[in-house]
């Protein structure tokens, strides 16, 4: 299995871009073996679909992958002022644990925050 801390540090560098580039705001995050979870905010004219292929794309260059690293596809659920970002994060955090990869959710080293885009 590729190293999670290589594609850790390719998502770290692609966010870090994305903010000073192009005023997208990557939130929290987790990363999976085979698919990451994250928060984003994006400006006026931002297409969600366009950012994640990007995404996915770069992260594949950067660890010199011909196939891709990531599931096809995307889901995504817009916030809304009704819900609370805390509580969907709480859920996602959850996902090494549930997924059995680590025993408690602040032990995946693997997930963090660029931008604070709470909700809440």
């Amino acid at each position: 299995m590729l190293s999670l801390y290589a594609t850790h540090n390719a998502f770290q560098a692609y966010a870090a871009k994305a903010l000073d580039q192009f005023n997208v705001a990557v939130g929290r995050y987790v990363i999976m073996p085979d698919h990451i979870h994250l928060f984003v905010r994006g400006g006026p004219n931002f297409l969600l679909a366009r950012w994640v292929s990007g995404l996915k794309r770069a992260i594949s260059v950067k660890l010199g992958l011909r196939n891709q690293l990531w599931q096809p596809g995307f889901f995504d659920h817009v916030l809304r002022s009704d819900e609370s970002y805390g509580e969907k994060w709480q859920y996602v955090r959850e996902n090494p644990v549930r997924a059995g990869l680590t025993a408690q959710a602040e032990d995946w080293s693997h997930q963090g925050e660029f931008v604070v885009i709470d909700r809440a």
